[in-house]
């Protein structure tokens, strides 16, 4: 037991791997915050006493983890997906020093972006397209003797752990051999948006009205000459760029958000007119422009300087006919009004190609579109929770887009590309590159046993008591990582490579036979329980406070920092996650006369920051029927709450258990302490 500050500074200085090692939190747990006049002393010191004790009866119940027989290591990486992502991804693990595999559906590599032109400029002065980028990629992957690829073939069976995948690649002859690799990056890309969706726009009602990417295989097919209109083949001498065709709207069938590309891609696309149709009235409507990027403002005045037409209006409909008649209101003038032009361009966006949701029925994190026609799977897990990648909303994969980007609910496989989000090229090549990097950590990762992130490193997986086991399955259910399958008998089966660590699994049982060998319902039921509780007397009330280790606790660490004071009544013991919360310790803390229980955990919802994804959310779900469980005891609800806590939260988290100290003030002392 090592009594100095926070577990969460100085790790690699109290970095003693060969024994058990609990930390009392002196430093920033007592002294920060306890300001050091004569009238803190008894309090402070009781304090410090007491966060003495807790550690000791933690570090008693403590093991040294070691790890289990499952490690494998298979230093090869597959990338489903050989578009521009993919390609980036293979090309990025090999520079590394990794065998990569490319598994691509049709029969050459290059996605959407092998369709293109040219693309959006990357480098200044940002003033014109430039090359895709697409041949020089496929040139380097044949050339380099680490990088295989699989074209016209699928993933027909994915299954083992990081570190010892175990992949089944079909081609389209029907041949299947089976692989073995160490970590997967999906970057299956986007579909575009089906226009037919679009009928007050005339798609399908008028050749001339095409979207973003068949206007691409008009300008290929100008070969450098005039852009020429399909349904006579006369040059373009006007054309109307509509953005947001069937994005950012709440109507049915519509995209609800941004596909960040399109207004970037419609600048280019006007260029193409500008270039080589000369004279061409080149219009982009628009309600709001949007050009993301380090160069994008540069390349929207670019396309001014070449006389592209930028008009804000909102387009309410295309009129076919031997022109186009666009009709659209003007939104400076606030005025309804119209323009003739020879093609319509719809910027339509785009929709994730990923697999079937596996949890779309049991869990409403947000919204989803609803596929019209069965979804094929892609991954093909064979895995007990389904066979591809949850999902977030909207049919992206669930990989948080500001928080845990590539880190999908599934340890080892890694979603880059717009198959996570909508992205542009240069984003989508970014990603492949993070991706590729996260999915040679784990593979590595998982070969010595160790945990990838958060807690990167630990060597501690989930033990369980057969004998004690119900077979309830709120393990396997709960676990939110795919890391737990049942045998024969119905028992749970542990998967260690495939574990997070959250100890969700231990929040769960309800006979508490889960536990790690340095987490467990012990660690922590005998910290409480190690607690001084003074009698009713004594005016001094006990806070109960359990900090979710990666938001919650930090945020306390840097409110003892910056000079915040916290009630000195309160004891704050770290969690690895809400949903490791056995509710065992709630019972536990109240019957040994606590006074009030304060639990901090991650934001939940669509925009969770909860570093296990879904821990917040079922710690939540399982504590909301505490409040009947105080009422049989005769105890008011208020003595239990739970509060949602940012890492930035450096003066509401200690606020928050302050608060309790006023409401034990308002309600008075528990009754359990007599």
């Amino acid at each position: 037991m090592l009594a100095a500050c926070s577990r969460r500074a100085k790790v690699e200085a109290f970095n003693f791997t060969d024994v058990a090692m609990s930390r009392a939190n002196l430093r920033e747990g007592v002294i920060w915050l306890r300001p050091n006049t004569p009238e803190n002393e008894e309090t402070t010191q009781e304090m410090a006493a007491d966060y003495v004790r807790m550690s000791c009866a933690e570090v008693r119940f403590m093991n040294q983890p070691t790890p289990s027989a499952e490690q494998g290591l298979v230093r090869r990486i597959l990338v489903v997906g050989g578009g521009i992502t993919g390609m980036t991804a293979a090309v990025e693990a090999a520079a590394a020093g990794y065998d990569v595999d490319i598994v691509e559906k049709a029969a050459t590599l290059g996605g959407h972006a092998g369709q293109l032109v040219s693309r959006v400029p990357t480098r200044a002065p940002y003033a014109a397209p430039e090359d895709t980028g697409v041949a020089a990629l496929a040139a380097a992957i044949e050339a380099d003797p680490r990088i295989r690829v699989h074209l016209n073939s699928r993933v027909t069976r994915t299954s083992g752990a990081p570190g010892r995948f175990a992949v089944d690649i079909s081609a389209e002859s029907g041949a299947t051999a089976t692989e073995q690799y160490g970590g997967i990056v999906q970057a299956t890309g986007f579909k575009p948006y089906d226009a037919n969706k679009l009928p007050e726009f005339a798609y399908g009602k008028s050749k001339d009205v095409v979207t973003n990417l068949e206007l691409e295989a008009l300008v290929k097919a100008a070969n450098g000459g005039p852009i020429k209109r399909p349904s006579d083949g006369k040059e373009v001498k006007s054309v109307a760029f509509v953005q947001c065709a069937g994005q950012r709207s709440d109507k049915e069938g519509h995209l609800p958000y941004c596909s960040g590309f399109c207004c970037t891609t419609s600048i280019k696309q006007a260029m193409y007119f500008k270039a080589q149709n000369p004279g061409c009235d080149t219009t982009v409507l628009f309600s709001d422009l949007r050009t993301p990027g380090a160069g994008g403002e540069d390349f929207y005045r670019a396309g001014q300087q070449k006389q592209v037409t930028f008009s804000k209006g909102e387009v309410s409909e295309v009129i076919p006919g031997a022109t186009l008649k666009v009709k659209f209101k003007d939104l400076i003038l606030n005025d309804d009004t119209e323009m003739e032009c020879d093609l319509v361009v719809l910027a339509t966006g785009m929709v994730a190609n990923s697999g079937p949701d596996p949890y779309a029925e049991t869990e409403n994190v947000g919204v989803k579109l609803v596929a019209e026609v069965p979804v094929e799977s892609i991954l093909n897990l064979d895995y007990r929770q389904g066979t591809d990648l949850p999902q977030l909303k909207h049919g992206f994969v669930d990989s948080h887009f500001i928080c845990f980007p590539y880190e999908t609910r599934r340890t080892g496989i890694y979603a880059a590309g717009p198959v996570r989000r909508p992205m542009d090229i240069r984003q989508a090549q970014d990603d492949a590159a993070g991706a590729a990097l996260k999915a040679i950590q784990a593979l590595e990762s998982a070969a010595g046993g160790r945990a990838v992130h958060p807690r990167v490193g630990d060597l501690s997986f989930p033990r369980f008591r057969k004998e004690g086991c119900t077979q309830c399955k709120r393990c396997t259910v709960e676990c939110p990582f795919g890391a737990i399958n049942e045998d024969e008998q119905r028992y749970p089966v542990f998967n260690e490579a495939r574990c997070r660590r959250c100890g969700t699994c231990m929040g769960a049982c309800p006979v508490r036979v889960i536990s790690f060998e340095n987490y467990s319902v012990d660690t922590v039921g005998q910290q409480l329980k190690a607690v001084d509780v003074p009698d009713e007397f004594s005016e001094k009330p006990r806070i109960l406070v359990l900090a979710c280790e990666n938001d919650a606790y930090p945020a306390l660490d840097q409110a003892a920092l910056s000079g915040q004071e916290i009630t000195p009544f309160a004891r704050v013991i770290p969690v690895r996650c809400l949903g490791s919360v056995s509710l065992s310790w709630i019972t536990d803390s109240l019957n040994s006369g606590y006074d009030g229980v304060v639990m901090m955990g991650c934001q939940r919802g669509e925009d969770y920051q909860c570093h296990f994804v879904r821990g917040s959310a079922m710690a939540a779900e399982r504590l909301s029927k505490v409040g009947d469980t105080l009422k049989q005891l005769n105890l008011e609800e208020e003595r239990v709450v739970v509060h949602e806590v940012a890492i930035t939260d450096i003066e509401r988290a200690p606020r928050l258990i302050n608060d309790m100290k006023a409401t034990i003030d308002k309600i008075g002392m528990s009754p359990f302490k007599f």
